[in-house]
This record gives C-alpha cells, sequence and structure tokens, in this order.
C-alpha cells in the first residue's frame, strides 16, 4: 500500500470542512436535541436535577409530562417554556448588597 503524504495545506482544508458541517448540524438543529420526547435520565441531565426533583416538578405540575406504561416522557418544548417562563430577568437584589 503506497504512503500518501498530508500537507498543511491538506489539514487546513479538512478543518474548514469539519467547520462546516459543525455549523450546518448545528443551524439543523438549532442548538437543540434532535428528538421531541426525552426521558427521565435526559432531563434529569439536561435540568442537573436530583430524580427527587424531577419527581416533584411533575407532582406540583411545573413539568408537564407523559406516561405510557412504566415509562415517563417529556416534551422537549415543554422543558423549553418553563425554562423561560421561570428565567430571573431582574437582579436587584444583588444591588442590595452594598
Amino acid at each position: 500500500m503506497p504512503a500518501e503524504i498530508v500537507t498543511t495545506d491538506d489539514l487546513r482544508e479538512f478543518k474548514i470542512e469539519l467547520l462546516r458541517e459543525f455549523k450546518r448540524m448545528l443551524k439543523e438543529h438549532h442548538g437543540e436535541p434532535s428528538k421531541r420526547w426525552l426521558k427521565s435520565y435526559e432531563v434529569k441531565e439536561l435540568l442537573g436535577v436530583s430524580p427527587g426533583k424531577l419527581q416533584q416538578m411533575r407532582v406540583n405540575g411545573s413539568l408537564p409530562f407523559t406516561k405510557i406504561g412504566g415509562m415517563i416522557f417529556y416534551d422537549y418544548e415543554d422543558i423549553r417554556r418553563m425554562l423561560e417562563e421561570n428565567q430571573t430577568k431582574n437582579h436587584s437584589t444583588f444591588s442590595s448588597f452594598r
């Protein structure tokens, strides 16, 4: 098998192609998961919460879910909406510590 020589120009072109592909993939998915329905372990990882906190969010109604058999599914749009609705917009409490 003959050896191929890889030049710095070849590497530069590869890098450009790779970055183009990453940008295309990010644009295609808007930085969001590629599937709509997430399982509990995925939501815990996404939100950084414990199993107990996730259950509390289901019980108090702050995070809608769908249960099929023994499996619980969460709609990514519901999670995104919950995060937007609970986003803190006023940080004035920190200015009172001066």
